[in-house]
């Protein structure tokens, strides 16, 4: 039983479940015959992982009560070093098998760049004290600055054959790239649900001192945070190199408002300590069917981003609203039940 429960929609999820609901049945009638395609769909299917990956990333670190503004700049450079080992390694005529193994060699050492960029950001945030927003942008210009001096701007192309398949081929159906999106985004919510780390992570995100004072080492805790934000920078990163069919910093910087407009979307606290993966999972793609359908109504990119960036400061009001609100009232009923508390002694005397 307390396994259902654990899987039962809370009211976020449902409003976004009505939301997505909604916006399909408008954009069906306003786009008849363009919209409910097998197309738009499958194309949806496509674009959504690369946000979604990148939304995780930032998910797990807002969880703990801090940011990676750096997640996009991480991605990129990961995805480079992935190109140019491709590039470098693999000969002209290399069979799949020897494709594969060059890319799995390739994402091991992505992912070992991004182990120690997440393990440098912890420790500037738990050891230094630095405020993780001036942390993770100082992260994101330097790597941008690194990628940028060793490509001089340019794109990294022409990716081997396993790699484009990757970011276009499909199983059962389902687009390659959201079947990766789907797995990494169940092994975070058991994570951060079934572990004691994930526990500890909302413990400390929550309350930081509160956390360290009852026994938890929360600077191991919040340097693991930001090392599990930069591993899966490293998938985002992959994903974009195979549907890009190259590598380039620069991909995906208007992401990064999205990714912070689908976690609150999705009723995570901004302070950190509360919030799910369904929860995250739901709010992309409410706003994945949000955005085909601007897309399809040719509807400006600059003011769709004017759009999401309003969304936000409104998501933003009402939380900080519901928050005053249910604050005053807890105060008037502590109020009230210390009113009526000496009336009941009363009586039972």
């Amino acid at each position: 039983m307390k396994s259902l429960s654990a899987l039962r929609p809370d009211g976020t999820n449902i409003g976004l479940m009505l939301l997505i609901a909604l916006a399909l049945a408008i954009f069906t009638v306003m786009l008849p015959g363009r919209f409910l395609t097998d197309s738009t769909f499958m194309s949806m299917a496509f674009q959504l992982p690369e946000l979604g990956l990148l939304t995780l990333a930032m998910f797990i670190a807002i969880l703990s009560g801090g940011l990676n503004l750096a997640i996009i700049a991480t991605a990129n450079l990961t995805a480079l070093f992935i190109a140019w080992t491709l590039m470098r390694a693999l000969p002209a005529d290399a069979g799949t098998g020897m494709q594969l193994l060059w890319l799995f060699i390739a994402i091991i050492g992505a992912m070992l760049i991004a182990a120690v960029i997440g393990v440098i950001t912890g420790v500037m945030v738990t050891r230094i004290g630095a405020h993780p927003i001036l942390v993770t942008l100082a992260t994101m210009m330097t790597l941008h600055g690194i990628g940028i001096w060793l490509t001089k701007g340019a794109a990294v192309s022409g990716m081997p054959s396993v790699v484009q398949a990757l970011g276009s081929n499909t199983l059962l159906g389902v687009p390659l790239p959201l079947w990766v999106f789907l797995f990494a985004a169940a092994l975070l919510a058991l994570f951060l649900g079934k572990t004691r780390a994930g526990k500890c992570i909302y413990m400390g995100g929550s309350n930081i001192n509160a956390t360290w004072f009852s026994g938890i080492n929360t600077h191991r805790m919040v340097i693991l945070v930001y090392v599990i934000s930069s591993l899966l920078c490293v998938l985002a990163g992959l994903i974009m190199m195979a549907r890009f069919n190259s590598a380039r910093m620069g991909y995906g910087d208007a992401y990064l408002l999205l990714t912070v407009l689908a976690i609150i979307l999705g009723g995570t606290d901004p302070n950190g300590g509360f919030g799910r993966v369904t929860g995250v999972v739901l709010a992309l793609i409410a706003l994945q069917v949000l955005s085909t359908g601007f897309n399809l109504m040719n509807i400006s990119q600059h003011v769709s981003l004017a759009m999401w960036g309003a969304v936000l400061i409104v998501v933003l009001a009402f939380k900080q609203f519901k928050t005053r609100f249910n604050e005053h009232r807890a105060v008037k009923l502590s109020k009230l039940a210390a009113a009526l508390n000496p009336l009941t002694e009363k009586k039972e005397v």
